[in-house]
Formats: C-alpha cells, structure tokens, sequence
C-alpha cells in the first residue's frame, strides 16, 4: 500500500481528535517461541493502520493542535550487528523520509521524549488493558506532565479502543481491492482441496493442504489457525487440534483464511468427506444454506446489524422444527431461545486487519445500522453433537457457511461466493 496512505489516515485524525488531544498507539512486541527461536513478526493492526510500519518495539505519539496533527514516532535505532542478523531496520531517519513522520527518535528516548509530548494538553487517548506494563509507562508519563503543568487542568485520559476501531470500521479503496484479493486467494484454496480430498487423510493434511495453496497465491500465513474438522470434531466451534482421521460417510466442516498483506479472509465451508451428502446430513446442510442465503440478502445500508442475526435464526427454528428436531410453534421456539441448543453463536463479525476485525457494534444505546464500506462475515450453523437429546440418525452432525461481505451503497458484494456453498454445486464440483 502506498505509504501516503497512511500519513492521509494520520492527517484525518484532526477530525476525529479534539483540539489539544494526544493520541499514544504501541506496537507489536517480538514473540519467541522457544529459546531464540522467534515467531515471524506481525505488526499490530491499529499501529499499521496509521504508521505503514512494521518493526517491533515502536510508539507513536499523534497530537493535535489546532487542528494539525503532528506525528511522532520512537522506533529501535540503527544497528549495523543486529542489522546483520536480523535484517534492515529504517531508524528515526527512514521513519521521517519513508513513513512521512513528523518527528522520529530511537526508542529508548521514550521516557525522556514522551511526558513533554503529553504536557499542556487537554486529553490523552490511549488503549487500556493490552499491555499492562506499558499501561503504568503511560500512567507515570501523564503524571510527569501534570506535574510540570501545575497551574493547568491535568490531563484527561480516555480509552482510545472505540476511537481507533472505528476508524479501521469503514474499509477505502485501496483496503476493499487488498480485501478482495485475500478473499480471492482463500476461495481458490478451498475449491483445490475440495476436488482433491480422500477419506483417509487426516485432518492435519487437509491443514497442510491449505497452508500450501495460501502460500502458493500469496497468503504467506493464514489470518487464524485454521479449524479442519471432521464428523462430530465440526460440532466444537473452536476445535484447532486436527489430528483425527477423515471417515467415509462424515462430513468435515473446513473454517481457513488466508492473511494477504496484512488483511484477512475467514471462509468456512462443510462437505461430504466422499463428495456425497447423506439424507441427513443434506437436511441439516439446507437449513444453514437458507440461513446464510437470507442473512447475506439483510446486509444492506439503512438495515440494522442485527437482522442477519434474527433472519438466520429464525430460518435455523423454522428448519429444525420441519426436521422434527424441535417440537412447537417456530414463533415461540424462537422467543424461548430454544435453537440456542443447536446454533449457539453470533452470525458474524467485522473483517479487516483482524479476522475479528476491531470497530464498534452500538452506536449510543442501538446496534449499528450498516454503511458502504464495511465488511462482515456471515456464518450461521447447527451443530448437533452426540449428547443432544434427539433420534440417533442426527447426532454428530455440524455444519457451518461462512462468507465475507462487503456493504456498499447499492446493496452487498459476496467476497466469496466464488466457492460453492449450493450443496449440488459441492457435489458436482467434488465428482
């Protein structure tokens, strides 16, 4: 992404800031795995957001002041031995002739740098809670300037999560075609794992599968860990272990999402292990189809948040009652919350540099209504494990359908309708 991009996100901050306001944003630490052995390094997602970048143990710090925003950022200082091992590192320098930084300095100066950046201002947003350590800096440091400030209001300190999050709520252009594009790449990964899948494998080859075909488009890491989930396994919503064998006869709910320059996809699909739906799984399968069709069919601007939600469960009762697993009026059933038994989840999530992408779901005391620009997942299921009270012929099935939805000002673009979710399609495209 062109790195004025992100120097235009920090200039729009003057709208969004108060006069007289500071706003503190830490990023991503390095993580070792074990011994010296380090995890490949993943920017924090609000931090790139404003910043473009991608080196560990970095602070900015964006004030406004009449309405003008001055950004500073501390990032780690030239280094040519670490630099050997580690690779380049831009230091203050490459962060104001690259990044377009007002102001840069190594950071180890944040404790002399930081409390007179905060002193003579009104308000400090910051994100609580994330880093309890770094939280008692900022703490100390809005006390420093206090301190210095004696014959001045003290600065008033504010939880910035809703602040920032709503900024990356509302996804540009240049966001939607990376969003796209990731959304494309996983799509293409689950229609080559589905034609090729065999009962017998495990679990942790379809895993490897799609690692693999991410890579190969481009997603060098996938945007969670990837949920591969055989038969009754489909019914736990966060099952990550994936180390059974595929059974003839089952189904495997797959819920895996490339990560392409720093944005997510999350598509889940659930298909026949031998590319053939049993009568009853099929029936399951067609009430989370209805569900899914018609809460993708709610996202639209003006409508609230929460319909997709109500539709799919209504359509997840009405379904389960046809099937007999409920018994009841479907109105009443549904008021009782008694689907919660069966699809216990929320329909879907924002989407972004986060697979639960950050940005708020009230605005005042109601939901959101959707506007263009933003993007949700849809995912309604039915999971019925082997402990629920129902006739033998249902138990260990789960299933789930999951797409990515982009809002826009004519309706809603389905990301990734290019995977066949139709249960004829999955078929045909199995055979």
């Amino acid at each position: 992404m062109n790195k004025n991009i992100f120097k235009q996100r920090r200039d729009n901050l003057s709208s969004v800031i108060p006069n007289n306001s500071v706003l503190i944003i830490i990023g991503a630490e390095s993580r070792y795995r074990n011994a010296d052995s380090a995890y490949a390094f993943r920017q924090e997602s609000s931090f790139y957001y404003l910043s473009g970048f991608c080196e560990p143990s970095s602070v900015m710090v964006l004030a406004n002041k009449d309405n003008k925003i001055t950004s500073t950022i501390f990032v780690p200082k030239k280094d040519k031995v670490k630099e050997i091992w580690d690779g380049y590192r831009a230091g203050p320098e490459g962060a104001i002739s690259d990044y377009f930084f007002d102001n840069a300095f190594n950071n180890e100066e944040l404790d002399s740098k930081i409390p007179g950046l905060l002193q003579g201002n009104q308000k400090l947003f910051y994100s609580f809670g994330k880093d309890t350590s770094f939280d008692k800096k900022v703490i100390g440091w809005t006390n420093i300037a206090n301190a210095a400030e004696r014959h001045s209001k003290t600065i008033d300190m504010v939880d910035a999560t809703s602040l920032v999050g709503n900024l990356r709520l509302i996804k540009d252009d240049g966001e939607i075609e990376i969003l796209k594009k990731s959304c494309e790449i996983s799509a293409e990964a689950h229609i080559s794992v589905m034609k090729s899948i065999q009962p017998g494998q495990t679990e942790q080859e379809i895993e490897a599968q799609y690692l693999y075909e991410f890579a190969k488009r481009g997603s060098r890491f996938a945007a969670y860990t990837p949920i591969v989930a055989g038969g009754e396994n489909a019914c736990v919503l966060h099952y990550v272990e994936n180390n059974q064998s595929l059974n003839n006869g089952e189904l495997i709910l797959v819920d895996a999402g490339g990560e392409y320059e720093m944005y997510a996809s999350d598509i889940t699909r659930t298909f026949p292990v031998n590319g053939k739906f049993t009568k009853e799984q099929l029936e399951i399968y067609n009430v989370v189809y209805k569900a899914n069709q018609e809460a993708i069919n709610a996202v639209k601007v003006g409508n609230n948040i929460m319909d997709p939600q109500k539709i799919s469960e209504k359509v997840i009762v009405e379904g389960l009652v046809d099937l007999g697993i409920l018994n009841g009026d479907p109105e009443n059933l549904y008021e009782d919350g008694a689907h919660k038994d069966f699809y216990m989840h929320k329909v879907g999530h924002w989407l972004g540099l986060d697979v639960h992408d950050s940005g708020d779901y009230m605005e005042g005391d109601e939901f959101m209504s959707f506007k263009p620009g933003m993007v949700t997942t849809i995912e309604p299921g039915i999971y019925i494990s082997s402990s629920a009270d129902v006739d033998d012929k249902w138990k260990g099935i789960g299933v789930r359908i999951e797409d990515d939805i982009l809002v826009t000002s004519e309706g809603n673009i389905n990301l990734t309708e290019k995977v066949p979710s139709d249960p004829s399609e999955i078929e045909a495209l199995m055979s």
